[in-house]
């Protein structure tokens, strides 16, 4: 494959829709939503780091461009830098700034560091910064936590073996992260500083201010994209627009890049340092990785079960992939639904904690398929290609609608509908105690794990959302702190599409039926025995619904619970909330 070559116990309470107007005054911009309280009380909104509920006027000024999107601040700043930026002589190292890119192949932003030093003969040095008050800002779990900083370990071994040092420090207050960066910068003599563009937007924020502000300290900070194959703002409907649906965003993701083969090129890994780097730069080689913060630390069982479950760093990713292209994936498009058959490749983590491109996953499976086309060929490839785009579709999504990312849904009236916050059935919810076997299994096997499968992932939301009426934003936020393959946008897009409330979702009247999802995806029951051990012994589809198939007495002496909703008023329930709140009897 060619490199690629570079050119420089309450409810909520209903509250009304905003009605669209052309200028908006600051106080209703600033207003908070009449729900506020609600999302601060049960955790929803982190009054530690963010502000009340914004009100659904605000979204709608995004919508309607009377507020500057954070992407749209940052590429401001790029561009209004570019010149300075270009004449910034190159002085004694340059940096690069890992993040959620812990991988030295096709890495974009490492392989311009590493060009821009080896132009010059100076040394490339890279960095990362443990930040506890952003893990816990990011609702990161500790899972993922841990595989991180396993990570950093062997990136910094495989770095090594390049002369190239990894300096990991943590920085314990967030706010203070673009001051120590510079003061390091400073102190190494780097003039220049490269990082991958992430889409949330604090990152995308702090990263504007930064391009600025290194500017006048004599560093040209440049931020490039690189998590998405597709960068947001490359895709447009025939009007200029953000796709909101995934099929037609999906066809011209493709068109885009049957049009524009170089995407799929990778990048080189880093070249070696100069041999006087290793003396040079001694003490940041003898740096250490750290321990996990105390607020996001592991028991020593659980860090030993998650590193045999879960090995690190990006060659374990690499042959994940290779694993999954040689042996399953041609059976992909029929098997990828049922969870106990194991047909998935399960690179999600890697995808999150960037020791996999998804530039490089669909550059081989395409390497692989029958043809060049991304939606020709083999079935199985072609099923694979399009869930990974999915990662792709939401980050774009986050890009153009970011109050996403601010704990309010894609469709803003949306959290008008009236939510249960019932703290004991979400408990239940939580620790697979809800009566509903296929329910149960998939929450244990998030919580004993750090992963879920993709499809138990939608039938937990949609029952937490629409069996149990509880705002979903507490099942996503849950998600985060559990997952090891938790990515903001692609759970917040899980979530919408489960709970009606995001963008191309189901409509709210289609509600999973729990029993009939366990009988379609797990037919024999091999996934709930797994995980549901009270339920081993029940015998043939009674293991769907043991209380109302005859297997009561096996289920209760095992200490099994009955159902703590019936899924018939449940139903019936939500779509009365859902029309209440919407004020209107369709999607």
């Amino acid at each position: 494959m060619p490199s690629k070559k570079i050119t420089n116990g309450s409810k909520r309470k209903a509250s009304a829709s905003p009605e669209p107007q052309k200028k908006r005054k600051l106080k209703d911009l600033n207003a908070e939503h009449d729900g506020a309280t609600d999302a601060e009380i049960h955790g929803i909104v982190d009054r530690e780091f963010y502000p009340p509920e914004m009100s659904n006027v605000r979204c709608q000024a995004y919508n309607e461009n009377e507020l500057p999107r954070p992407i749209e601040l940052l590429d401001q700043a790029l561009e209004e830098t570019e010149n300075a930026r270009s004449m910034m002589k190159l002085k004694d190292s340059v940096v690069h700034w890992f993040k959620c890119d812990l991988r030295t192949q096709d890495n974009k932003s490492l392989h311009l560091a590493s060009d821009k030093a080896k132009s010059k003969g100076v040394p490339l040095i890279c960095i990362y910064i443990v930040s506890p008050q952003d893990f816990k800002a990011h609702m990161t779990s500790p899972v993922r936590v841990d595989f991180i900083l396993r990570t950093l370990a062997v990136l910094k071994e495989d770095l090594a073996k390049l002369d190239i040092p990894l300096y990991i420090e943590t920085v314990e207050k967030r706010r203070e992260i673009p001051t120590r960066i510079f003061k390091l910068c400073d102190e190494w003599g780097a003039s220049h500083l490269f990082a991958n563009v992430e889409y949330e937007v604090d990152e995308l924020r702090r990263e504007a201010r930064m391009v600025r502000q290194g500017i006048e300290k004599g560093i040209s900070f440049t931020v490039v994209p690189d998590t998405c194959v597709v960068a947001p703002g490359e895709l447009q409907t025939g009007t200029g627009r953000q796709y909101a649906v995934y099929s037609p965003w999906f066809r011209a993701w493709v068109t885009y890049l049957h049009n524009h083969p170089d995407q799929l090129d990778l990048y080189e890994p880093p070249a070696k340092n100069p041999s006087s780097a290793r003396q040079k730069l001694k003490n940041l080689f003898e740096n250490s990785v750290p321990s996990a913060p105390d607020n996001k630390s592991l028991t020593k069982e659980e860090r030993k079960r998650f590193m045999s479950l879960w090995p690190p760093g990006e060659h374990e990713a690499q042959a994940r992939l290779r694993k999954f292209l040689d042996q399953k994936i041609d059976a992909y498009k029929d098997v990828r639904n049922f969870p106990a058959q194991n047909g998935t490749a399960v690179v999600s983590l890697h995808f999150a904690s960037g020791t996999l491109s998804a530039r490089s996953a669909i550059a081989k499976a395409r390497e692989q398929n029958s043809s060049d086309k991304l939606d020709r060929g083999n079935e199985g490839i072609m099923g694979w290609i399009g869930e990974v785009a999915w990662r792709d579709f939401y980050k774009h999504v986050l890009a153009q609608w970011p109050f996403v990312c601010m704990n309010k849904p894609f469709k803003p009236e949306y959290t008008n509908i009236q939510w249960e916050y019932d703290l004991q059935t979400f408990e239940a919810w939580c620790n697979g105690q809800t009566g509903f076997p296929i329910v149960d299994a998939a929450m244990r096997q998030l919580n004993h794990t750090g992963y879920m499968h993709n499809r138990c992932r939608m039938i937990v939301a949609s029952f937490l959302a629409k069996d149990l009426l509880i705002d979903w934003r507490m099942g996503e936020r849950y998600f985060m702190e559990h997952l090891i393959d938790g990515d903001f946008a692609s759970n917040n897009g899980g979530w919408g599409f489960s709970a009606s409330t995001g963008v191309d979702p189901q409509p709210y009247f289609r509600i999973f039926n729990p029993l009939l999802q366990s009988e379609r995806f797990d037919s024999d029951g091999e996934y709930i025995r797994k995980w549901v051990p009270e339920l081993r012994e029940v015998q043939g589809k009674a293991i769907h619904d043991p209380y109302g198939r005859g297997a009561a007495k096996v289920a209760a002496k095992e200490g099994y619970p009955k159902p703590i909703v019936d899924h018939k008023s449940s139903r019936d329930r939500a779509l009365s909330r859902y029309k209440a709140g919407l004020q209107r009897d369709t999607a």
